[in-house]
Order: C-alpha cells, then sequence, then structure tokens
C-alpha cells in the first residue's frame, strides 16, 4: 500500500522534509481501530525508507463542519466497531493481528524510528491517542484548548501501547496510578506541569509553532545525523522493557476485553449513561 492510498490517515511530505500525518476520520473525531494502527505502520515505514524525509508531525485533522476551536480533536482514541473493516481487502485483513490490542508491532516501529517524530496535539486526545503520543513522539506541543484523558478503568480495560512502563516514568507511579484509576481530564497546562507535553501554544499559532521546532532539528539548521545518534542512544536500552510492556499489556487486554465489565462499559457508552460494574478476577 503507498502512502497516497491510506484512508485513515492523511501522509503529506512537503519540499522541505517534514512529513505532516493526520489521523483523517474527523467523522468519528480521529477514533483510531486497528486498521488505523496498520495503516501508521505502513506509515512509519515509508517515513524510515525515504531519503527525503526527515522529520514526522502528528496531527489530528480539522472537522470542517465545526469551526469551534474548543471542540477540535487530536484523536478520541481506540474506534471498537466492526464497520472500521468494511470493504476491506482479505489481503489487508490478513495484516492486522487482531490480537496485538496493545499494539506492539506500531509502538515498537516508532520506538525504534531514529528520525524525529513531534506532536501537534490541538484538540482532545483520549486513551490510545494519548499512549501513541507518549510512545512515538519526542517532542509533544499542545493547543491551550487541548486536553487529555485516561479513561481504561472507566471502560473496564487497561493501559496499552506500553503506557504501563512509560507513563511511571515520566509522571511517577503514585501520580500515573492516579491518573490511570480516575481518568480525570488533564488540562493542557495539567499536563505541562506533568512533564507530559513540552509547551503549550495558542491554539492557531500550534502548526506553526512544532513546524519551526521540526526545522531545527533538520538541515540546514539542523544535523539529521546527530539528532539521529541522540534518538538511538536515548530510545535502544527502553526498547527490551517496553517490549515486555506491551506483552504483559496485550495478555491483561485478552482477558479484559472478554470481560462483563467491558461489555457493560459499551453498552453504557451507546447509550449514554455511567457504566454500573460488577468487578471479577
Amino acid at each position: 500500500m503507498q502512502t497516497g492510498e491510506f484512508k485513515d490517515i492523511d501522509y503529506v511530505l512537503d519540499k522541505q522534509g517534514i512529513v505532516t500525518l493526520s489521523f483523517n476520520t474527523p467523522e468519528r473525531r480521529n477514533a483510531l481501530s486497528m486498521y488505523s494502527f496498520y495503516e501508521l505502520s505502513l506509515a512509519i515505514d515509508a517515513f524510515m525508507s525515504d531519503a527525503n524525509a526527515y522529520a514526522m508531525i502528528l496531527t489530528g485533522a480539522v472537522d470542517s463542519s465545526s469551526s469551534d476551536p474548543t471542540k477540535e480533536a487530536y484523536s478520541s482514541g481506540g474506534y471498537f466497531s466492526e464497520d472500521a473493516y468494511a470493504n476491506l481487502p482479505p489481503e489487508v485483513l490478513s495484516q492486522i493481528d487482531m490480537a496485538d490490542i496493545a499494539q506492539k508491532r506500531t509502538t515498537l516501529k516508532m520506538v525504534n524510528c531514529d528520525k524525529p517524530i513531534l506532536a501537534a496535539v490541538k484538540g482532545l486526545a483520549i486513551g490510545g491517542a494519548v499512549t501513541l503520543t507518549l510512545a512515538g513522539a519526542d517532542q509533544t506541543y499542545m493547543s491551550e484548548h487541548a486536553w487529555m484523558q485516561l479513561p481504561f478503568a472507566k471502560l473496564g480495560i487497561c493501559a496499552e501501547l506500553a503506557s504501563s512502563f512509560l507513563l511511571p516514568r515520566i509522571v511517577g507511579v503514585q501520580k500515573a496510578k492516579e491518573i490511570m484509576f480516575f481518568a480525570e481530564r488533564l488540562s493542557a497546562q495539567k499536563a505541562l506541569e506533568l512533564g507530559l507535553v513540552n509547551a503549550v501554544v495558542p491554539h492557531q499559532e500550534l502548526m506553526a509553532y512544532t513546524r519551526e521546532k521540526a526545522l531545527q532539528l533538520i538541515p540546514p539548521a539542523g544535523s539529521s545525523s546527530s539528532i539521529r545518534s541522540i534518538k538511538r542512544l536515548v530510545n535502544t536500552p527502553l526498547v527490551e522493557p517496553i517490549s515486555q510492556a506491551l506483552d504483559r499489556e496485550n495478555q491483561a487486554l485478552a482477558k479484559l476485553f472478554q470481560s462483563p465489565d467491558f461489555a457493560e462499559a459499551m453498552t453504557a457508552r451507546a447509550e449514554k449513561r455511567p457504566a454500573k460494574f460488577k468487578g471479577h478476577n
């Protein structure tokens, strides 16, 4: 599959060597299905193999039906509907490992990618959108209107994309548990205070700011060889523990996705009511 054939993401390489990768399903607030992650995996392959691509910016597509910046979405996280796989050819479906709920393949590709990846979080970022960014982005910038949330416990599931390993390293063990236990929204300013993002930027300036930061990391302003070497030195010791964390997460998620609590969470979401969990061992 070529980058121009992607349907869940938009991949654009400009003349200066910056790829803008947009989560491009605004009708579902840029929610990410397992097919979306498959495309993302292919996008990282394309990015790494292209000698003319020096840096990548992750962002969310804008919903053209709304002009309210406070309602924009970076990504609303996991998309669990079967319609995500409608009309996909068998050769594509065969490439999607439905057992890889924690997204080990894509996460490890992003961690092993030695070219710089920056994130422009222009609106709400929920669940997998947050954990994807923690695992894959080297620098993260948020709109003043953006917020984050990890709603695992409210959905009857658990951490994924190695967030069980990465989040405690960033914010500390107790705070990481608090964020995941109580699923409270984190404002952009709170995310900055916790070290989850590098800067909070006025909404209309976010993309320009992120692009300027990317330009500082690539020729002629930045040494690509130096940046890539630094990234390899920092990330390589993390690869094995991240891989192990992903295996543990997949094992836990496989059980939780079959649980009555997860089924109740999905029903409650559809019915727009609070879930009534029973708990299980």
